[in-house]
């Protein structure tokens, strides 16, 4: 990421205000490695995220960077390309698992749709990865709990699921916004353990977006600090 900048312009229409929630950002995450992006709330981290991949909801607006993963530049690609990286190149797993699943399609359906949208499986054979994928979380009784709605699982589990969702393609990128902000002080450090040995068993880059210092301290191997949206200071 190199100077990357997102605006939201708002107020009224003879007073027009941007604000940059993102201002001149640049970091770098290499294969197999973990950068902690860590600040106050509303410091920038989620729309940092969000821009990554494109998806800065109105009236924010990507205004300056450059976005490159595995030599091709984000911001250049048109939506379709987008839609093809979103969820195959670059997983992301959302803060509040009950908000980003589908509460009416069981938590197998909702991994097996990933598979067949990125053209990875189709039918029984997504459906069977789904279960090994949701095994790889270390999700007891996988193939009962994959016939679960979401509001059958607990929350632990229920990110499980994100995390199984977001590896299902075995993506180059995954970006975790809080994953454990909802979560009891046990079930977070399960999390922390499994995110990292993600890490370690698909050799993906990990963007783990917090508030938590402690979280930072025990798994990240770089740490970016930001504040009122710029990067203030980096180290390992």
């Amino acid at each position: 990421v190199r100077g990357l900048t997102t605006e939201f312009v708002g107020g009224r229409p003879d007073a027009r205000r941007t604000v940059r929630a993102v201002d001149g950002v640049s970091f770098r995450i290499a294969r197999g490695e973990i950068l902690a992006l860590a600040g106050e709330s509303g410091c920038g981290k989620s729309v940092t995220a969000l821009s990554i991949l494109r998806m800065v909801p109105p009236p924010g607006r990507i205004s300056a960077g450059r976005i490159l993963l595995e030599g091709r530049d984000l911001l250049a690609l048109g939506e379709p390309e987008l839609q093809r990286i979103r969820g195959s190149r670059i997983g992301f797993v959302f803060q509040e698992p009950m908000t980003a699943l589908n509460p009416v399609f069981t938590v197998g359906d909702q991994i097996a749709e990933v598979l067949e949208v990125h053209g990875i499986a189709k039918g029984a054979a997504a459906a069977a990865r789904a279960v090994e994928l949701l095994d790889a979380v270390r999700i007891p009784e996988p193939s009962r709990r994959a016939r679960d709605y979401p509001h059958q699982l607990s929350g632990g589990m229920r990110q499980r699921v994100l995390i199984a969702a977001a590896i299902a393609c075995r993506p180059a990128l995954v970006i975790a916004d809080e994953p454990t902000t909802a979560l009891d002080a046990t079930v977070q450090a399960e999390i922390l353990d499994l995110l990292v040995s993600m890490r370690e068993e698909y050799g993906l880059a990990l963007l783990l977006i917090t508030h938590d210092l402690g979280i930072v301290a025990r798994v990240a191997d770089d740490a970016a600090i930001m504040y009122a949206g710029r990067i203030v200071e980096t180290g390992p």
